[in-house]
């Protein structure tokens, strides 16, 4: 793993807006300032060239990189965080300062900056000139700044370099996310040591993913029928199981509670977690199967996934007895991992809440607060997001949030109104009331608003079927901000992403 003295010495090149117009100062300038954008997620030989050429034009060279919350360019995209990139972009001895940009375009930040070039790639002058490119353009002559365009004569695509061959930069990441909650690895090694002999509840969904390994033979002539050979099938118990597995690997005495079919993957999975020293609650509930997804796999391509599942919301009567299990179950931490197969949804989640024991520390993955409504409103739980896109998603919205509140004119003669006051954290009995819960009364269900799930938005796909009507009213009045389906305003401290945190705070209790 990369030093982190040596990882981090080119951040001092990363500026925000305003302290680049400090150090710039304003036009007309005696040093002539040249500003490049883009995302730059795999920096190749065609962007260096364009840099290169565009320090050739100016004396200060300023790289602009798109945040992450802008980028949707596949589902991995982008594949390095923003704080990398930048970073990345700050060791070129040509670059002279970098910004991360906000906004979905550079137009806010080049009638800021005021640079007196802006270089834009070869690809954007063939034919025509682009809407967006036309509208950069204009912001420029209204002030007298230039565009100009690179050569285009080494051509590359970061996609393309992406599925050849992904980087290995998962070390870097950490690197990132440690310095960014102020964590080092003295801290990573005594939350693990503490973790040892803590008491943990997870209540999740449990899954068997299947790899039934096949060999080609050919197809059939008369339909378009492939036909393969079976070779092997390997089982692996997943879904929350993983999360027990991870917990007791840590150290921690874990307890599982699950809902499984009455079949024979119901015995597969009982034995595993028993290997693995979990002590598991399941539930047997005949009516359903034990989830399982079977991909079928030829020369290491999936040619075909068969699902056996059910995803309609569990029974009252499995409801009663999970809340029994979280309540009647003595942990120091619970978590609740959902994946979409029926635990958790807007009917179950208020009883799962309230059933927590009053001192356990709380975690859930994104889904089951996406579940309840939008993401960043489901008070009084650690976050643990299961992808980065939406953990990105997140942060990026704490952050937006916070600098909306830091730019709010403040008088202090004058009462904050009740619409602008930041909510309170979420208890157990507010949830079992509020926005058209199991005590909640008849109210329709908000549209779901979150990064990177279908969740409940379509028919068919699990759930509780409510979850499609429209956003939630009361009686023709703005909601209260106490209520997880209001809008008002977002702490940061609660919405940044504590999934370091567990086992640290957890072993503090």
């Amino acid at each position: 793993m990369m030093d982190p003295a040596a990882m981090f010495q080119y951040e001092r090149k990363v500026k925000t807006v305003e302290e680049l117009c400090k150090l710039i100062g304003p036009r007309p300038r005696a040093r002539k300032v040249i500003m490049c954008h883009g995302v730059f997620d795999i920096v190749h030989p065609g962007h260096v060239r364009h840099l290169i050429y565009a320090k050739s034009k100016g004396d200060v060279l300023v790289v602009s990189v798109t945040a992450d919350e802008h980028i949707a360019k596949g589902n991995v995209r982008p594949y390095v965080p923003e704080t990398l990139r930048a970073i990345n972009l700050a060791a070129f001895e040509m670059v002279d300062y970098v910004i991360i940009d906000r906004d979905p375009t550079p137009l806010a930040n080049l009638r800021q900056i005021q640079p007196d070039y802006y270089a834009k790639g070869y690809e954007y002058v063939a034919g025509s000139l682009h809407p967006k490119t036309q509208e950069e353009l204009r912001v420029l002559e209204s002030y007298g700044g230039e565009v100009l365009f690179t050569p285009g004569d080494i051509v590359y695509s970061s996609s393309r370099l992406i599925d050849q061959s992904p980087p290995d930069i998962a070390s870097d990441k950490l690197l990132v996310l440690m310095k960014g909650e102020g964590l080092t690895f003295d801290d990573l090694r005594d939350a693990a040591v503490k973790l040892s002999g803590i008491r943990v509840h997870v209540v999740g969904d449990t899954i068997v993913d299947s790899y039934t390994q096949c060999s080609m033979i050919g197809g059939v002539a008369k339909t378009p029928t492939m036909s393969v050979r079976f070779e092997s099938k390997q089982d692996f118990t997943g879904g929350a199981a993983v999360v027990a597995k991870h917990l007791r690997a840590a150290g921690g005495d874990v307890v599982f509670s699950t809902v499984l079919g009455d079949d024979a993957l119901k015995d597969q999975v009982l034995e595993d977690l028993a290997a693995h020293g979990i002590r598991c609650l399941p539930i047997v509930d005949p009516t359903r199967p034990t989830t399982s997804k079977n991909a079928i796999v030829v020369a290491g391509y999936r040619l075909l996934k068969i699902d056996t599942l059910d995803n309609r919301s569990v029974s009252e009567k499995v409801l009663k007895q999970l809340t029994l299990q979280v309540s009647g179950t003595a942990a120091d931490a619970v978590v609740y991992s959902d994946f979409r197969h029926g635990i958790f949804d807007r009917h179950t989640i208020p009883d799962l809440v309230a059933a927590i024991p009053r001192n356990a520390f709380r975690a859930a993955d994104s889904q089951v607060a996406s579940r309840w409504g939008n993401i960043l409103e489901f008070k009084g739980f650690d976050l643990i997001t299961p992808n980065e896109r939406e953990a990105r998603a997140v942060h990026a919205r704490a952050l937006q949030d916070a600098h909306a509140e830091a730019r709010r004119p403040r008088h202090d003669h004058v009462p904050r109104s009740p619409a602008r006051r930041r909510p309170q954290l979420l208890q157990p009995r507010q949830l079992r009331g509020a926005r058209g819960g199991p005590r909640g009364g008849r109210r329709r269900a908000p549209r779901l608003r979150h990064a990177g799930h279908g969740g409940d938005r379509q028919r068919g796909r699990g759930g509780d079927p409510r979850l499609r009507g429209g956003r939630h009213r009361m009686r023709g009045r703005r909601q209260r901000p106490g209520d997880p389906g209001g809008r008002a305003r977002q702490d940061p401290s609660d919405g940044t992403l504590r999934s370091l945190q567990l086992s640290g705070r957890a072993a503090h209790r």
